[in-house]
């Protein structure tokens, strides 16, 4: 009773001098996030739950001592006061017996409250910090995101539903994450800067009826968190693996299907771009990406393509072709003069 009288007293004083933290949640379990404004505050921590436990000791919960990162603090009890200021305040908070034996403990993230000032990550060439793709249809999708250089930081916390209620675990490296709800049972793994997650449910023969919603909780080794997030249907994201180059002599290019790419065909066609080029730019690390003058070809099988006189380099690349999302990579088959002026085309990807 005694701690709630005083956890009331606190949360009255907190909302008369202009509330820090503004919201706090649990990200998981032992993990608190604390919305800070920049202001002086304080937020409470217990390290015995419940009345019971404190009213079971010889010493009432006063002897209970408190450390912050490892190193002893001068706050001793039951309850101790997390002090705020600016965007300092988060750690790893221990409670422990006077014998020095672990009782609880808390890790305090903190999120601040300035939703245009990013610190964890940086915006790609594409202008977003999280950057999806994926090369079919079967439900699986990746992303990737860009540390910023002067932070060190880990993925904290992942979500890939609208729903907040939605149960999310992840293992014990870390690593590996599942969230499971009737709309989608998605798994995702995480390696350094990029995911992979997969959704066990996605049937790629159907409509897609709802977007993925993926929320990424960012942490730094300095205790800050930040959220980002991403809403998409697979149909907007997919960019298909390279062509593929069947043969190419002279006079003639013959091209299929990325193995990786949905069949059948017919269902999942492809719409290919084709750029001719005489001469290559000598100052481009890709000629095809500075090339004008393409075509179009609709196939839902093997393509060719005559390669026009004087022509020293073909560029082929594809997208899907019902709707509008990314292309896929080029390749760019490049003639090259042999012994004998005999001319030959190789193949370079990009």
């Amino acid at each position: 009773m005694r701690i709630l009288i005083i956890s009331i007293i606190f949360a009255l004083l907190q909302q008369g001098n202009g509330q820090n933290p503004k919201a706090h949640w649990t990200l998981l379990p032992n993990i608190l996030v604390l919305q800070v404004n920049g202001a002086l505050g304080q937020h409470p921590l217990t390290c015995l739950e419940s009345a019971e436990e404190v009213m079971r000791r010889d010493d009432k919960g006063q002897e209970i001592i408190w450390k912050k990162n490892g190193v002893e603090e001068d706050q001793r009890g039951n309850m101790y006061l997390v002090e705020l200021e600016e965007s300092l305040g988060g750690g790893n908070y221990t409670c422990h017996n006077k014998d020095g034996s672990l009782l609880n403990h808390t890790v305090v993230l903190i999120q601040e409250d300035k939703t245009k000032t990013r610190k964890i990550l940086v915006k790609s060439d594409q202008e977003d910090y999280l950057i999806c793709s994926t090369q079919n249809y079967n439900g699986e999708f990746h992303c990737s995101w860009t540390w910023h250089p002067g932070r060190v930081g880990k993925v904290a916390f992942i979500r890939v539903h609208d729903d907040e209620s939605t149960p999310c675990s992840v293992d014990t490296s870390g690593q590996q994450w599942t969230c499971s709800s009737p709309q989608g049972d998605i798994s995702c793994s995480v390696d350094g800067s990029r995911m992979s997650c997969r959704d066990k449910q996605h049937c790629p023969y159907a409509e897609e009826a709802q977007h993925i919603n993926i929320n990424v909780y960012f942490k730094t080794n300095h205790f800050l968190v930040e959220n980002y997030s991403k809403y998409f249907y697979l149909s907007e994201i997919v960019k298909p693996d390279k062509v593929k180059i069947s043969k190419v002599n002279g006079t003639t290019l013959e091209w299929s299907y990325p193995s990786s790419w949905n069949s059948p065909y017919s269902y999942f066609p492809l719409t290919f771009q084709i750029a001719q080029i005489r001469r290559g730019c000598k100052k481009c690390s890709n000629s095809c990406t500075h090339s004008k003058a393409t075509m179009l070809v609709n196939s839902t099988g093997s393509c060719q393509v005559n390669i026009k006189p004087k022509v020293e380099i073909v560029c082929i690349r594809a997208k899907d072709a019902l709707c509008n999302s990314h292309w896929s990579e080029w390749i760019l088959v490049k003639k090259k003069k042999k012994k004998k002026n005999y001319l030959k085309f190789s193949v370079q990807y990009f």
